[in-house]
């Protein structure tokens, strides 16, 4: 019996727009990330003395970071809303709504007057459009992985979904590029021009996201009258464990970038400004190499499971979160720049890559968007706290402090994994190819009847 003959109804191929669907919501990503990974890279390098110049070095510091952290605490916000109109109406439309909304408050971000130029009022405004960029891009990650993850083959749905986490680094690369680039200008264009310069990103974007057809399985769930009335309350009701797994899959993953390439690059850059340039290079080369790393550890997740990979990449944060500040201390931009890359390219990108299958299989078809975001969300919450607590306990600690916060959040990561069961084990592998296999024998033979009538047909 065909696929087509199931009780799911759609091809185990995937949706014939499975490729463009993908890649565009890996563009939309990628921009969605600049736009938010910005805000990070410049509260490290300008917005302390920018936005509050009248406190001390440190207090400064902690007060950047505090402004970075307002838009994760909205980033649940969002991912609640974007979930629930994601399940009731259609992925697609909150898709293009998050991207325009996120390209806006970037682009004004850009355009804010300073603390020297208005005061107080320089700092609220910053604050008040952090926010708004924290419900767009908690309303942003849901939709684009469900719709790659529910367009892709079924046996290479760990792939498909790595596509729009391959946006993330992809993002912070350009983000961080731009950055390099706009330090060489002068006075406040350093910060602003990488802010202005996302409209032309979102622009493009846009317009690749309007072409894009609705999931498949969303429109099927629609059509048979499966889908919630209220999907955010479905999903707290019945699926709240998973959304605690999803919780604790996803704080070592923020943890981990954002003590990275947000902490770690002001604590570089302040005992030692030689090294900014360095930093910055070396957060961009890793970022390129995570995008590779993020699509292939998705398609190995494909043949041997989610689980393994996600393991393996939780304990190597464990490994590592001593070593990386000891390596950062020894000013040698050699150790410097391999500290980023084992960090963002390896161990980050490990982590991203198993997400996208990982989060969403968690949850069924009618709630998966509100599920995997609203946990998710909460999670990068959690994860956007990270500069100001490491900032925190170094200014207490030193840097021991910072290190500990680090390999906590590892340890949690993976306690969560450890308890969390395979969602594509190897008896669900083997019957999904079974079926892939089927369906290529019918499309082949349906194919080949077409050119010669008197091929045998799949019932002979």
């Amino acid at each position: 019996m065909s696929i087509s003959a199931t009780a799911e109804g759609r091809s185990a191929l995937g949706s014939k727009d499975r490729v463009k669907t993908a890649v565009a919501a890996a563009f939309g990503t990628s921009v969605e990330n600049y736009d938010f990974i910005a805000y990070g890279t410049a509260s490290a390098l300008y917005f302390g003395t920018v936005f509050f110049p009248e406190s001390d070095r440190l207090v400064g510091t902690l007060l950047s970071f505090a402004t970075l952290a307002v838009g994760f605490v909205m980033r649940p916000l969002g991912g609640a809303i974007g979930g629930y109109f994601a399940d009731k109406l259609g992925r697609k439309p909150v898709l293009v709504a998050a991207m325009t909304v996120m390209g806006a408050a970037t682009f004004l971000i850009g355009a804010l007057p300073t603390y020297e130029q208005v005061g107080v009022l320089a700092p609220i405004l910053l604050v008040a459009i952090r926010m708004v960029q924290g419900l767009a891009f908690g309303a942003e990650w849901g939709g684009a992985i469900t719709m790659a993850y529910e367009h892709a083959p079924w046996h290479r749905r760990g792939m498909f979904a790595a596509i729009p986490q391959s946006g993330n680094p992809l993002g912070i690369a350009l983000a961080s590029g731009v950055f390099a680039w706009s330090d060489t200008l002068h006075g406040s264009w350093q910060w602003r021009v990488p802010f202005l310069l996302s409209a032309v990103l979102v622009v493009v974007a846009l317009i690749v996201r309007s072409r894009l057809s609705e999931s498949p399985e969303f429109q099927e769930a629609q059509a048979g009258g499966t889908t919630e009335k209220n999907p955010l309350r479905a999903t707290l009701a019945a699926d709240w464990q998973g959304i605690l797994r999803v919780i604790a899959l996803r704080v070592v993953e923020s943890f981990a970038y954002y003590s990275t390439a947000t902490y770690l690059l002001s604590y570089v850059t302040e005992r030692n400004p030689e090294l900014r340039p360095v930093a910055l290079a070396a957060i961009t080369a890793a970022s390129i190499l995570a995008i590779a790393v993020t699509f292939l550890a998705g398609a190995l997740t494909d043949r041997i499971g989610r689980r393994p990979i996600y393991i393996t990449a939780c304990t190597a944060a464990v490994l590592f979160a001593f070593p990386m500040y000891l390596l950062t201390n020894s000013a040698q931009p050699v150790l410097v720049v391999t500290v980023f890359i084992v960090g963002i390219g390896l161990i980050h990108a490990s982590l991203t890559g198993t997400q996208g299958s990982l989060l969403t299989e968690q949850f069924r078809t009618a709630t998966r968007t509100s599920g995997a975001s609203l946990g998710y969300q909460i999670a990068a919450a959690i994860g956007g706290f990270a500069p100001l607590l490491a900032a925190a306990l170094v200014g207490a600690f030193g840097w021991p402090g910072a290190a500990l916060l680090y390999l906590g959040a590892a340890v949690i990561g993976l306690v969560g994994i450890l308890a969390t069961k395979e969602t594509w084990g190897r008896a669900q592998r083997e019957r999904v190819r079974g079926l892939v296999a089927e369906e290529r024998r019918t499309v082949n033979t349906t194919k080949a009847l077409r050119t010669d009538p008197t091929a045998p047909s799949p019932s002979k």
